[in-house]
């Protein structure tokens, strides 16, 4: 089954379940400002579904074009994308977990009307309640009542099977996600909750059903191949990637996936009527065109070749029948993509031959068998090097990274770049960002994003993420005083969503361990202590015991951060008054991040 009849299939399916089809909306969203892409099939809806506004169908479905950046650095794996098609079916306040549960099996399942997938393969998770909302047992009977035994049926968190805002407020609710041989291919959300500013989950007037399946993963599983890049929509882009580069898919697949993925994105983004800019939308499409152009040098595909490509993507017959704006717009593509080439090529040359210097110093003195410690050590070096880079040359850090891992061959598994690619390439950005965040406030290589997350950092979000600065503060000093004072920050990264922490340990934690340092920062969050900020000489700071990890980054005068008597540290950035204003600390999940570099995502409530 080709892309073109999974597509009609599903829309088919939903139409003679009386829902109404709705065209897919523009990548910019119309009339939400907080939002810069359409990243999910049910914006459009969020009126419907909220109770604003009547909606003038009671069922819908649609194929929605999406945008998201916050899976960058995974795409080139088998699976992620930046831009993708989100098949979705919606219920305002019509059926709910009995029809749509039924009617998600009989598409998935039925030979006639369906795609025809063994149920023995498909498997789904359901919410398993806690504090706020109680378990979807409901869910659990109407599984079992359409064939799914217990034992295919797992109960998880709120970070797997509650959809809904995570500090804002809005419609919300538990949802399943459906696995068809283990590999997550749909997801059911059931909204009959809305999240209020007092962080109770009140019943919306009416229950709602907004669904999301991928279009390229549900490809990838019906035609049997191993990723979605050898599926009918990225096939035929894949091998003009190879014709042009003279450069086999399997030698360097992930070049081939990432230059797949951006130039599908580029051309849809220009066709939608984003533009190259220094900041917000534009900032995106310039950073995709131009790692388009970074990880084209690794497979020697020329500049020039980029419109070819965004011409053999604009007539693919899929892309052509279903978004015919592509081919109106094909000549802004080429010209827009091909000017920004030519600007980006001139800065590269200049700046390569010290790249290359960088490279070969690094071989140098990178050895395997040094401890963490001396990685770290040797990486704010590096740092230090690409940030000169960056200042002399307007080279971005993340870039120059993505050549430095590749030079001439796939070093991607290379033990020298391993390092480079997990924890320590975030380091070192962090590093270059805030190094030069005072001097060089037009020039950041992190992206204003607005409400999303783009390349990392803390960005222009600013006040946005004092609540998730001061945790991180609190999560590092319970840390240390659980794991021991060895421990120390290796590189964060804030959103208004969520915060993320690195740190040197030598193994992953525990979930004793796990559940200690949650404890504690939560008991320290309710002790209300104020936070209170003092300006001193940075010697003077070290010697009152605040802790400072970055060195050479630090101004003569820092600006110390005191919470209590619990943490101390040297730091630049935004922070809340008094720990009362976080109201609960939440780690969400753990993982080694790089050769003894431990990381911890986690969220707050405030």
């Amino acid at each position: 089954m080709d892309s073109r009849q999974v597509r009609e299939k599903f829309l088919e399916f939903f139409k003679e379940k009386g829902h109404a089809i709705i065209p897919p909306a523009s990548l910019i969203p119309e009339n939400d400002p907080t939002a810069l892409f359409t990243s999910a099939g049910m914006q459009q809806f969020v009126p419907y579904l909220s109770g604003e506004v009547e909606p003038p169908y009671r069922r819908a479905t649609s194929v929605q074009k999406c945008f998201r950046t916050s899976d960058i650095d995974e795409v080139g794996d088998e699976s992620h994308h930046t831009f993708f098609e989100m098949l979705g079916n919606w219920s305002f306040g019509d059926y709910f977990k009995e029809e749509a549960i039924a009617m998600a099996l009989e598409l998935l399942t039925d030979k006639k009307n369906g795609y025809g997938l063994d149920k023995n393969k498909i498997s789904v998770s359901v919410f398993k309640g806690d504090e706020n909302v109680g378990a979807d047992e409901e869910s659990i009977k109407i599984w079992q009542t359409n064939g799914i035994p217990k034992e295919r049926i797992k109960s998880c968190g709120a970070e797997d099977n509650f959809w809904g805002p995570v500090i804002s407020t809005g419609p919300c609710g538990p949802c399943s996600e459906i696995y068809y041989n283990g590999v997550e291919i749909w997801n059911l959300v059931f909204m009959e909750y809305n999240k209020t500013k007092d962080d109770k989950f009140e019943k919306l007037p009416a229950k709602n059903v907004d669904t999301g399946m991928g279009l390229e993963r549900l490809c990838c599983v019906l035609q049997g191949v191993k990723s979605n890049f050898e599926t009918d929509l990225f096939l035929p882009i894949i091998q003009e990637i190879e014709k042009l580069s003279l450069t086999k898919y399997h030698v360097n697949s992930r070049s081939h996936r990432i230059i797949a993925d951006h130039m599908r994105a580029i051309c849809f983004l220009i066709s939608d009527g984003v533009l190259p800019a220094k900041d917000d939308r534009g900032y995106i499409l310039r950073k995709l065109i131009r790692r388009v152009m970074v990880f084209g040098k690794n497979i020697n595909l020329k500049d020039s070749s980029l419109i070819d490509l965004a011409k053999k993507i604009i007539d693919i017959d899929y892309y052509k029948e279903n978004y015919p704006d592509l081919s109106s717009h094909q000549n802004d593509i080429v010209t827009v993509v091909l000017g920004e080439a030519t600007k980006f090529n001139n800065v590269w040359k200049a700046g390569e031959k010290k790249i290359k210097v960088i490279r070969d110093w690094w071989d140098n003195y990178y050895r395997e068998d040094l401890s963490a410690p001396e990685k770290i050590k040797l990486a704010d070096e590096l740092g230090q090097r690409l940030a000169q880079l960056y200042q002399s040359d307007g080279l971005h850090a993340d870039l120059v990274l993505d050549r430095f891992d590749f030079w001439g061959e796939d070093n991607f598994q290379n033990p020298k770049y391993v390092f480079l690619n997990n924890g320590g390439k975030e380091f070192l950005l962090k590093y270059v960002s805030e190094s030069f965040k005072n001097k060089q406030k037009d020039h950041q290589d992190i992206s204003r994003a607005g409400r999303e997350k783009k390349f990392g950092g803390v960005g222009d979000f600013g006040e946005q993420v004092a609540p998730q600065h001061t945790a991180t503060h609190l999560l590092q000093a319970a840390l240390r005083q659980i794991l021991g004072e060895h421990v120390h920050q290796a590189g964060s990264d804030l959103t208004p969503e969520r915060l993320r922490f690195d740190f040197t340990y030598p193994e992953k934690l525990t979930a004793e361990q796990l559940k200690q340092a949650e404890d504690l920062v939560n008991k320290k969050i309710k002790e209300n202590f104020p936070v209170k900020m003092e300006e001193m000489p940075y010697e003077e700071a070290i010697k009152s015991g605040a802790l400072a990890f970055f060195k050479e980054k630090y101004p003569k005068v820092v600006r110390v951060f005191s919470v209590g008597g619990f943490s101390k540290e040297v730091c630049a950035g935004p922070h809340v008054k008094n720990t009362s204003e976080i109201k609960n600390f939440k780690i969400i999940k753990s993982e080694t991040s790089g050769p003894g570099i431990q990381r911890i995502k986690a969220i707050v409530n405030f």
